[in-house]
């Protein structure tokens, strides 16, 4: 018998209850240690954004509230806004695609998210971009047969639509993923009870299996989308007004590069955050049930024990 057992044989013979002993709290010196060093960086970090001249606060003052910048904003989460709908719709389906039982959706399926998540995202922009030297004219008609009208390329495809395209077709193969996985994360017994129940397929979907999934599927889709509107800084590659585009724009004029960079990285902070407090209280209402269910549960393991 170790001296640990032992001790504790002799406390028991000896009529004390566990209860009765003392509680000592253990003691972490180092976590203080490194909790004062952390705090030293920070104020010496706080400290140089305060006096070192070379930020250059007014420059940032005159400039986060400009109107050309708080235009190139609106273009930002323009694009934002259009890559994530349709990127998540186009996702949706190709997530469907992927969990069907048709060999041949499943293949398309599979091929497209493979593609698109293999080429670069600067690659497919700049291919939308320069569409028109592979196809001059747009028509719409019957496949392989009469056209009723015919476009040019690009007074169809302007230079937003083709960030816009680019982006969507992008995102929609990491929703596919994002939202299959989701799905499947649900346990099956949960699709067997729904079908035990005569529901059809549809109410077995959307109100016992998709908002199981949601949970899954939320905080990953909250990082696609702040990725996304974080990516739109790529399409200045196209010339196109957006945030950071403006912005190089302006300091390539006055020359004063790292204020201007703060302008940006001011704005990309706060409308990110601003994105990280909506999937807060969205994921807290898809956890209200997984929440009640938890607190029952600890509720009867504490009766269980008493």
């Amino acid at each position: 018998m170790s001296t640990l057992a032992a001790t504790a044989q002799t406390e028991r013979e000896a009529g004390h209850d566990d209860g009765d002993l003392p509680i000592v709290r253990t003691r972490h010196p180092w976590r203080w240690v490194t909790g004062a060093i952390a705090l030293v960086l920070v104020a010496q970090f706080a400290h140089g954004l305060i006096t070192n001249p070379g930020w250059e606060w007014g420059t940032f003052a005159q400039y986060i509230t400009a109107k050309s910048v708080l235009s190139a904003l609106t273009v930002t989460l323009e694009l934002t806004f259009w890559g994530t709908l349709l990127g998540f719709f186009l996702g949706i389906w190709l997530a469907v695609g992927r969990l069907s039982r048709n060999p041949v959706l499943r293949a398309i399926s599979w091929t497209y998210v493979w593609a698109f998540r293999s080429i670069p995202l600067i690659v497919q922009l700049l291919f939308w971009f320069n569409l028109a030297y592979l196809y001059k004219t747009l028509s719409l008609g019957i496949p392989f047969g009469p056209e009723f009208a015919r476009f040019q390329t690009n007074g169809v495809i302007s230079g937003f639509t083709a960030a816009v395209i680019g982006l969507a077709l992008h995102q929609a193969a990491y929703s596919a993923e994002i939202i299959r996985a989701g799905i499947i994360s649900v346990d099956e017994g949960q699709w067997a009870a729904a079908r035990s129940l005569g529901l059809p397929w549809r109410r077995q979907f959307f109100t016992i299996v998709a908002p199981q999934a949601m949970r899954g599927i939320l905080p990953n889709a909250a990082n696609e989308v702040i990725s996304l509107f974080k990516g739109t800084s790529i399409v200045s590659t196209m010339a196109i007004a957006e945030l950071f585009y403006q912005v190089q724009v302006i300091y390539g004029r006055n020359g004063r590069v790292v204020p201007l960079l703060m302008v940006a990285t001011a704005w990309y902070i706060l409308l990110t955050t601003v994105l990280s407090v909506i999937q807060f209280y969205i994921e807290r209402h898809f956890s209200r049930g997984r929440s009640s269910r938890e607190s029952r549960s600890a509720s009867a393991k504490g009766g269980d024990r008493r």
